[in-house]
């Protein structure tokens, strides 16, 4: 018996789940403007761990987003996915988190485009099929009207970008999912799980998140 403790945190959403060989059995979750990871996140681990009846020790492994996203979410997210694993012992497990955002689109057929906002139009993005393999890999790219032509199955969009793109994405085959807007951790379990199997972790001490693009921080405005 596996419990494996999930977080998502790359992007507004603020996600914890346990989860028992590879099914979610809690999962906490709040999605805000102002990103409140810093004080959402500790508590939802405390709260999911006692909601599942069991205690720290009975993890197995913990799993974390690895990105691409938020650059201040994902440092959390993996500052305490990798205390937690050093403090237990136990191995880390990192998810790509367009990977994540896909899998919550329920279809049998055609493309799945997870999208996430990279400011102005710019996304980063991911391919994958129904199937859930990888048929083309993460960018960082401005969208177009010309963005995605190629494909002449139906294309199902899901992410935080419809607002943005579906005036611009426009052909007959393309579909926005909207109601699939962020990655949540209860959706990680099973890609967690199928990773804990294969012993497919990660180097507690060196891993560090996928940004995708450097983090810019902006120059201190002068003093008049």
């Amino acid at each position: 018996m596996s419990f494996i403790l999930n977080i998502e945190t790359a992007t507004k959403n603020c996600s914890v789940s346990i989860a028992k060989n590879g099914a979610t059995i809690v999962c906490k979750e709040i999605a805000e403007e102002g990103y409140s990871h810093a004080e959402k996140l500790h508590v939802f681990i405390e709260e999911v761990i006692a909601e599942a009846g069991i205690s720290v020790q009975d993890l197995a492994a913990v799993a974390v987003s690895q990105g691409p996203g938020s650059y201040t979410g994902l440092r959390i997210g993996v500052s305490a996915a990798k205390g937690l694993c050093f403090a237990l012992n136990i191995p880390l497990i990192a998810v790509d988190t367009l990977l994540t955002l896909a899998s919550q689109a329920n279809v049998t057929d055609g493309k799945i485009i997870p999208m996430l906002d990279a400011r102005r139009m710019e996304v980063y993005s991911e391919v994958f099929n129904a199937g859930l393999e990888v048929e083309r890999a993460i960018e960082a790219e401005v969208i177009t009207e010309d963005s995605f032509a190629a494909y002449t199955e139906t294309v199902y969009f899901v992410g935080d970008c419809a607002e943005k793109c579906k005036p611009v994405l426009t052909k007959e085959n393309f579909v926005f999912l909207e109601e699939i807007k962020f990655p949540s951790a209860a959706a990680m379990s099973k890609i967690s799980y199928d990773k804990y199997q294969k012993s497919d972790t990660v180097d507690v001490a060196y891993f560090e998140p996928y940004y995708l693009k450097d983090f810019m921080m902006a120059p201190p405005s002068k003093k008049q």
